[in-house]
């Protein structure tokens, strides 16, 4: 079987640095996971290229994604980042970072990490799928239901099933690379 790239990270060479460096690789810190939370919650009816080009941006306007500092910020916060960051301009996203940021230290405070309320839905460990089609590859499972259905009891915003799924993808809950693709199990 001749090696092939997703399909998806061939686009732009900023989705394929990011697909070979960490799309799919699996992350425990919680700092990183709740950045993939905003980003993906970001990324809803927009292209993943879109929010790649502005990471830094809300790196900078999210304080590196202090939990301590974002869950104390508010509406007035919120209008600044929209004045002076490169971010989505959708106040909705960017005041669902304060407000997760403050269902994500609850659930610290209850699990002992970000990652442990996680990582419950795949039993701690990388799901591994053997699509050979992007075709294949669902925008959501049972998985990421029950996920979706957790963060949102708990108080979190822009969780929905798909952005779950695509969470997951991101932080290797998931490895979702093609069968043939050269990245394929590397992360693991």
């Amino acid at each position: 079987m001749e090696s092939q790239t997703c399909a998806w990270a061939l686009k732009h060479p900023l989705e394929q640095a990011y697909h070979d460096a960490e799309w799919g690789v699996p992350v425990f810190d919680d700092t990183t996971l709740f950045e993939f939370i905003t980003l993906e919650g970001a990324q809803a009816g927009l292209s993943w290229i879109t929010i790649l080009k502005k990471r830094d941006g809300y790196r900078q306007a999210f304080e590196d994604y202090d939990l301590v500092k974002l869950s104390q910020q508010d509406q007035a916060r919120a209008e600044e980042i929209i004045a002076n960051y490169d971010v989505v301009k959708h106040r909705g996203k960017i005041a669902s970072v304060f407000t997760n940021a403050q269902a994500a230290l609850a659930l610290i405070e209850e699990y002992g990490s970000l990652s442990n309320a996680l990582w419950q839905f795949v039993d701690h460990k990388p799901k591994v799928n053997h699509w050979k089609e992007m075709s294949q590859v669902p925008v959501s499972t049972e998985e990421s239901k029950a996920l979706s259905k957790f963060l949102k009891k708990r108080g979190f915003k822009f969780v929905g099933e798909t952005i779950c799924y695509a969470f997951m993808q991101a932080v290797g809950m998931v490895d979702d690379h093609l069968v043939n693709c050269p990245m394929k199990g590397k992360a693991i």
